[in-house]
């Protein structure tokens, strides 16, 4: 991690430029945000989709079957 406020003042303006753009730090948090945001989208989706009559319909079709001993 670059320590910005006291970087070297012998750096040229590109270099610190080029410091503070390699400086990776915040990166993998960023990264588990968005993934977090696309988890909870994704199951937002499913919530809307899993209220649906027809699903709601299919899904205890599904389990009355299941549970239903045939003979």
């Amino acid at each position: 991690m670059i320590d910005y406020i006291n970087t070297p003042r012998t750096l040229g303006r590109a270099e610190r430029v080029t410091a503070m753009l390699a400086d990776d730090s915040g990166s993998v948090t960023a990264e588990y945000a968005i993934a977090t945001m696309a988890a909870v989208g994704f199951a937002g989706l499913l919530v809307v989709i899993l209220r649906g009559d027809e699903v709601r319909g299919m899904l205890t079709d599904m389990i009355h079957r299941a549970l239903t001993v045939s003979g």
